[in-house]
């Protein structure tokens, strides 16, 4: 599990875990055994929005909270609700936690409204689109944990309705370092790093 300095009350940990697993309604205290119940849970959810459920015809952050909420709900009490921390990953700053607001509305009217229009994409485009958006949301780090996980589910959703179905990002995780070089790129608006590994795992 990724470790966060952050600056506020949120810095709660499970008495008894060495500071390695997160308050939890469980009390579980055994990193691999959350990590493990975390994957389980977020394969439940994958079923049920990419198997079980009718599918997507608009797609807004309410979702994702419920998407958030749904997978961690069980777990944590913050599920599904917006952090209320500054969060710093290895020296880098995700946004101040009091534009998260500003900056989830921006997000919903650049890319999140167009979800009906992904089908129509030229793949050029389609990688452009799946780049920023996917950028954007690592930047805002809108949850207090899960980010990573719920954006590639995100990911998923958006690619799913394109046409080009759920994706395999192993290539991304082979390649740790130069995808957190490409979220950072999208900082000054570069979001050429992330174009590449996107053209690498969308199919042709």
């Amino acid at each position: 599990m990724a470790k966060y300095n952050l600056n506020s009350s949120e810095t709660l940990y499970q008495p008894g875990s060495s500071d390695s697993v997160l308050m939890n309604k469980l009390g579980i205290i055994d990193e691999a055994e959350m990590e493990a119940l975390e994957s389980g849970l977020l394969l439940m959810l994958y079923e049920q929005i990419f198997i079980e459920s009718a599918p997507m015809t608009v797609l807004n952050f309410t979702h994702i909270e419920e998407w958030h909420r749904h997978w961690l709900g069980n777990l944590y009490d913050w599920a599904g609700r917006l952090r209320n921390a500054n969060l710093v990953k290895d020296g880098f700053k995700f946004a101040a936690a009091d534009r998260i607001p500003h900056l989830i509305s921006a997000v919903e009217i650049r890319y999140l409204r167009r979800f009906k229009e992904l089908n129509a994409l030229s793949r050029s485009e389609l990688i452009c689109y799946l780049a920023e958006c996917h950028v954007e949301f690592i930047l805002i780090h809108p949850f207090r944990e899960g980010n990573g996980r719920l954006s590639r589910l995100l990911f998923d959703a958006l690619s799913v309705q394109a046409g080009t179905g759920l994706l395999d990002y192993s290539l991304w995780d082979e390649h740790k370092a130069f995808y957190f070089k490409a979220i950072q790129a999208g900082v000054s608006g570069n979001y050429k790093p992330m174009m590449q590994l996107v053209n690498d795992i969308l199919p042709n």
